[in-house]
């Protein structure tokens, strides 16, 4: 089954290639490049949240509870920031979502600029799934693992107002729908990843007139209940994380960087998988102090300190 990495598989590039010009009503995969541009960066977004994968080895095949979140919030990644996009104006084919207009409640009404979550859902769905192929239960854990990025995103949107009325009293509100904030969203995955399903290939039967409905996860314990479209699902053993694997795709802990402090999974005894780790000095030099300046340009200082860090053995 395809693994999203980089560089972008086939069906994929594809999408990417197509010319802007598209007549209305055409699919989302012929969204203009700047609607890309918004995809590609879903993919950076969610890729930063799994910082034990080294870029120069593939994403873990196994179908474990690992990929699972992988692939989730790699998918939430595409459609929260094509969604945001899209409220920004930085994509031609898409806008606010306007359709709430009007009264919502006796003191406040519809208005202002709903972030684009339809269209953030329905081009990630287009985009991320279409490197799926076959009908197999690594297909259909990719597939529900997808959705479940995606429908996070979308349920953890809020309401947001503006207060209007004389003196600053809020007589009136407008208020709209926000994305939450990425952290959000990877909060919450995070939660269904220590949660997910363990799941195996389900069969309904041999009617030919339903082949499409089929196939189908059910709970590999058959006193669990089925999971539902926010969970997140696998079906195999997660591999040893510890030691660098080719083989599954696993990079080890050697060389990651640890809090040496903390009885966490971020703390050097458990990230180490006690084989101890060196301690060093490091002078970093960053950005900070940044003002804005109208319009339209960011100035900022260099801030130079020394950093200790702790590294696994």
């Amino acid at each position: 089954m395809g693994v999203p990495r980089s560089p972008l598989q086939e069906p994929q590039a594809e999408m990417l290639g197509k010319a802007p010009s598209v007549p209305p009503g055409a699919s989302l995969a012929h969204s203009p490049p700047s609607a890309h541009r918004g995809c590609g960066l879903g993919v950076l977004v969610g890729a930063p949240s799994t910082p034990w994968q080294h870029p120069e080895i593939p994403l873990p095949s196994a179908g474990c509870r690992e990929t699972a979140f992988i692939f989730a919030i790699t998918s939430a990644g595409v459609t929260h920031s094509v969604a945001r996009s899209c409220s920004e104006g930085s994509i031609e084919s898409c806008t606010c979502d306007y359709r709430r207009r009007g009264p919502g409640g006796p003191d406040w009404h519809w208005g202002g600029c709903s972030d684009n979550i339809d269209f953030g859902r329905l081009f990630g769905r287009e985009f991320v799934d279409s490197s799926e192929k076959g009908r197999d239960l690594r297909f259909l854990m990719n597939l529900h693992n997808n959705e479940a990025g995606r429908m996070t995103v979308f349920s953890e949107m809020r309401q947001e107002c503006k207060c209007h009325g004389m003196s600053g009293s809020c007589t009136v509100r407008t208020c709209w729908m926000r994305l939450p904030t990425f952290r959000a969203v990877g909060d919450v995955l995070k939660d269904r990843f220590d949660g997910a399903s363990r799941v195996i290939y389900g069969n309904k039967g041999s009617n030919r007139a339903s082949r499409v409905e089929l196939h189908h996860l059910e709970p590999e314990n058959p006193a669990h209940k089925p999971p539902s479209p926010h969970d997140l699902v696998y079906f195999e053993k997660s591999p040893n994380f510890c030691t660098y694997s080719g083989k599954t795709g696993t990079a080890g802990t050697a060389g990651r960087f640890c809090n040496s402090s903390s009885p966490g999974l971020d703390g050097c005894e458990l990230l180490c998988c006690g084989r101890g780790y060196r301690t060093r000095t490091q002078r970093v030099t960053e950005r900070c102090n940044c003002t804005f300046h109208w319009c339209c340009h960011v100035s900022c200082l260099n801030c130079t300190n020394t950093q200790v860090l702790h590294e696994c053995l």
